[in-house]
């Protein structure tokens, strides 16, 4: 049922990723509040993060990814604004300039001349090897989403056997700061 209600969304002509970020309160609950949030109204996460930020004043990012026109996306933000332990809420895609990054880990099990391939590729990509065995080895690879893929495509012919994705991190680039001031500042 959810792949009908994610097929309509993201066939809609003007339908486009998102990447949202949000500062919340690290409390019990949150993030299972934002999670029903996106699951009641039909609204699709193609990716989703969460990790504490601030230890001192318990704050934590949640980036979802979306997918969804101006009208949804609005209707998204809105509706994570009105939950009590949310700080900010930030469409990175559209208000400022961003840098996004994913890790994933690949397994991939070769022999002969296609475990040279799946090195010679890893290598162009640059992903490492973290793990090595005579029949296998492990690949960690960061960067963009479209990068991992093409990566993951480029090892499914070399005997890919398990993928491992963290989900999109993004932080604004440049001096812009999408955090709330008085409270991120350093001093």
């Amino acid at each position: 049922m959810n792949d009908i209600v994610y097929s309509e969304t993201t066939h809609k002509p003007n339908a486009h990723r998102h990447i949202i970020s949000a500062m919340v309160e690290n409390e019990t609950g949150v993030l299972a509040r934002v999670i029903a949030l996106f699951a009641a109204r039909g609204y699709n996460i193609e990716s989703l993060t969460v990790a504490e930020v601030d230890a001192k004043e318990r704050v934590s990012r949640i980036t979802v990814v979306t997918t969804g026109d101006d009208m949804i996306i609005g209707q998204i933000k809105a509706q994570l604004e009105r939950l009590i332990p949310v700080h900010s809420v930030y469409d990175l895609t559209m208000e400022c300039k961003y840098v996004e990054r994913e890790l994933a880990l690949i397994k991939v099990r070769s022999s002969g001349a296609k475990r040279v391939e799946a090195l010679r590729i890893a290598d162009i990509f640059r992903a490492r090897v973290v793990d090595i065995t005579t029949q296998s080895f492990i690949f960690e690879i960061t960067g963009e989403c479209e990068k991992i893929d093409t990566f993951i495509e480029m090892m499914r012919p070399l005997g890919l056997i398990n993928i491992a994705r963290t989900g999109v991190v993004a932080v604004s680039r440049g001096p812009s700061n999408l955090r709330d001031k008085k409270k991120f500042t350093s001093s």
